[in-house]
């Protein structure tokens, strides 16, 4: 069981035409939540980890990432070594989003940890099932609370 906030899904990518189709697909899937974009790893990392690194900031939150690889100030793949290293960023779910096909960068991806690799372009059906392959599609959904 959750502790009831909602999931914010955190969008690391840096192409606008990509995130604009990420966020439609998300939309279409039926998953509401809020969704924080960032264009590069530098606001990412300081959202997460905070003005002192320590990450202490993330406490408490729930992070579902989506994070594309090619990014104009650094790589994903340290930002995925970076997130699965602090002890409060580690648990949350990260979903490689990138262009790149190549073997040896999805097993090192998901040797660090990934729990999802997709390649661009997304397809929706792709996508709507990595995020229900996930185990979070339902608990990244808000059920309207019964009154």
């Amino acid at each position: 069981m959750t502790n009831g906030k909602p999931v914010s899904i955190i969008m690391i990518e840096d192409d606008e035409g990509h995130a604009r189709l990420i966020e439609k697909n998300i939309r279409r899937a039926g998953v509401s939540n809020e969704i924080i974009p960032f264009a590069n790893g530098t606001d990412a990392l300081t959202y997460l980890f905070g003005a002192d690194g320590s990450g202490t900031v993330s406490t408490g939150r729930q992070l579902l990432i989506l994070l594309d690889l090619n990014l104009p100030d650094m790589g994903g793949v340290d930002i995925l070594e970076r997130v699965k290293a602090n002890t409060h960023t580690k648990r949350s779910p990260v979903v490689v989003l990138t262009t790149t096909d190549d073997s040896r960068e999805i097993q090192r991806c998901y040797d660090l940890g990934a729990n999802v690799y997709i390649t661009k372009p997304v397809d929706y059906d792709g996508f709507a099932n990595a995020i229900r392959q996930l185990g979070l599609f339902f608990s990244v959904i808000q059920v309207p609370e019964t009154p």
